[in-house]
């Protein structure tokens, strides 16, 4: 009782408040569940269809791809209609239902389909989700926010441990196609418990709109804050991109790992942001969003430049497992910070901004680090990386605070 007493007033946020953010934290971890599962699956995907680590990367820009076309509508979607629940369930059901459709494909043109759906669903969730969290936690947005990110790690680190005990079992098509069972579960769970008051949400969003949706678009690309900010979290996350990929390649394929132990440390380094999460979300609501994203990516620099001189399972997991802390741990403290400059009914559309230009960078991330991986050996990809993450890290370094 006493820890959760100073908890609640650490956070300022009553538990009996928190019930709608652990709900679609546990939505943002169904999407996470299936982006991971395809991650994991990529190794044995390559095998089958007896494709380079380059052909590779282009099925995971693919990914990345569908992910930025889906920004052009998502978030401009979410601010005028107000569906954030609807958007968020529906989101869920087409992408484990692409996850289903990924188990069947027969070679990469469709596989490519199926990943592209996931994709775009997997960037749709984010505005509908961060939009409604930002609006119903407006004096605790780091937190909510966090909470949001943790369901993302937490689906993050479970889904390899599950996907990697299943794979020693079954082929990884009948793995993909059992783990959309929990994520049709989560999507009709979220649109039952919070789906019944989306229409009254709805006017009342409608008539919070004192200004036009596209005077308040062109006010929005007029702050170079938030241009920053979108510009430094594109870096940050082309880098996250290519740790996802090349973390389990590095170790089925050089650090000779099995399933289950590729799924361990996959799960590990997701399991960092578990516990760095709400501490840094909760933390930036009291002392700022800058100083926790440059000392956290700052960190992330030294660990990845340390992941290319590891030569053995153990040092490499505990260097993804310390970088998961801090990797994952700044991910809800910039999107915080992205809502703080602007006003709540464009929640949606700023949200599409962070990740479009996040999606954007994706893209050309996985063939690039393919086509070095080829050439120079995959140990190399990790000192691409670590000067991706190095170039975020400056431009954070020359942004101001929002609470300044």
């Amino acid at each position: 009782m006493a820890l959760s007493a100073s908890i609640q007033r650490w956070t300022g946020l009553p538990w009996s408040q928190l019930g709608p953010a652990v709900m679609v934290g546990l939505g943002h971890g169904a999407t996470h569940w299936v982006a991971a599962t395809f991650y994991l699956l990529l190794p044995w995907i390559k095998d089958t269809l007896q494709i380079s680590y380059t052909n590779a990367g282009i099925l995971v820009a693919v990914f990345h791809l569908a992910a930025f076309v889906a920004n052009f509508a998502s978030g401009a979607l979410t601010d005028i209609t107000g569906k954030r629940v609807l958007i968020q369930s529906v989101s869920l059901t087409l992408g484990a239902l692409a996850l289903g459709g990924a188990s069947l494909a027969w070679s990469v043109l469709p596989l490519a389909l199926m990943i592209a759906v996931i994709g775009a669903t997997n960037n749709a969730w984010h505005p509908a989700a961060i939009s409604y969290l930002s609006e119903r936690y407006p004096d605790n947005r780091g937190y909510a926010l966090a909470v949001h990110a943790l369901g993302a790690n937490v689906g993050d680190s479970v889904a390899p441990l599950v996907i990697g005990a299943v794979l020693g079992l079954l082929s990884w098509q009948n793995t993909a196609l059992v783990s959309t069972l929990p994520v049709f579960v989560v999507a009709f769970w979220i649109w039952t418990a919070l789906g019944r008051h989306e229409a009254k949400k709805t006017e009342t969003i409608k008539e919070a709109r004192k200004i036009p949706y596209l005077t308040e678009l062109k006010m929005m690309f007029q702050q170079f804050q938030l241009l920053g900010l979108s510009l430094m979290s594109g870096f940050r996350a082309a880098t996250q991109v290519g740790l996802l990929m090349f973390v389990p390649l590095y170790l089925t394929d050089v650090l000779e790992a099995g399933p289950m132990m590729t799924g361990a440390g996959f799960s590990l380094m997701q399991l960092g942001g578990v516990l760095s999460s709400p501490v840094a979300g909760a933390w930036s609501d009291r002392i700022g969003r800058r100083p926790i994203v440059v000392g956290g990516l700052a960190l992330s620099t030294l660990v990845i430049a340390g992941l290319a001189v590891a030569g053995n399972q153990l040092l490499f997991v505990s260097g993804i497992s310390i970088l998961g802390f801090v990797l994952y741990g700044i991910r809800p403290v910039v999107h915080s910070w992205a809502l703080d400059l602007t006003s709540k009914s464009m929640g949606g559309t700023v949200t599409s901004l962070v990740f479009g230009v996040q999606s954007l960078f994706s893209i050309g991330v996985p063939v690039l680090s393919g086509v070095v991986a080829d050439q120079f050996g995959l140990q190399s990809v990790f000192w691409l990386l670590a000067a991706l993450i190095m170039i975020s890290n400056l431009i954070a370094f020359f942004l101001k605070d929002s609470q300044t």
